[in-house]
């Protein structure tokens, strides 16, 4: 059974989804940069060497790219909206595991796991942003939606430097909490 074709939105529940889209987008994009400066931080805690670390960054990549073709087959069995939905609270709750980490392990575990929640997170966005405009509109919202990931692997390394050398590299992944929940409640 498939999902019910969505209608093109309007007015404040247009903006409201533009918005929910473009973050979720965005955020996701985001966690691929923002952990690559706290790497030495993150490291020095855990006692490993730094080339140790970059599975911090190797992990959550690899496993997004391999459950990526997922996205389709999962959006036609429980929707695409609810997809949408359940893999930014998944992703949240991954971001919190990944700050909350007591050990490297633990930490890569779960950046594991953001990628494979967040795997179809960017495709999802992209494809309910599509349906949410006439095919007029279309052209300019997928303008609005590249933004977010053109500017985000260019503010990850900042934010993440800010946050390490101002708190702790954690923030990196805490960062996500009040976003990811906002999206999802936007998007539902």
């Amino acid at each position: 059974m498939s999902a019910p074709e969505l209608e093109p939105l309007k007015g404040y529940k247009l903006v409201l989804g533009t918005l929910a889209f473009a973050l979720g987008s965005f955020m996701n994009v985001l966690d691929m940069s923002i952990a690559n400066v706290a790497l030495p931080t993150i490291a020095g805690d855990f006692a490993i060497s730094p080339t140790q670390g970059t599975w911090v960054i190797t992990s959550y990549a690899v496993s997004e790219a391999i459950f990526l073709p997922l996205t389709g087959f999962l959006a036609k069995r429980i929707g695409e909206v609810r997809q949408f939905i359940f893999a930014t609270i998944l992703f949240t709750i991954a971001s919190m595991l990944c700050g909350l980490a007591p050990s490297f392990e633990v930490l890569v575990i779960s950046r594991i796991l953001q990628g494979i929640v967040g795997a179809s997170m960017i495709p999802l966005s992209q494809t309910l942003i599509m349906k949410c405009y006439p095919p007029a509109k279309r052209g300019m919202a997928l303008g609005i939606w590249a933004t977010t990931t053109i500017v985000a692997p260019v503010l990850g390394p900042l934010i993440g430097g800010w946050l390490t050398d101002n708190l702790v590299w954690r923030w990196a992944f805490y960062i996500n909490l009040p976003f990811g929940i906002l999206i999802a409640v936007m998007v539902y």
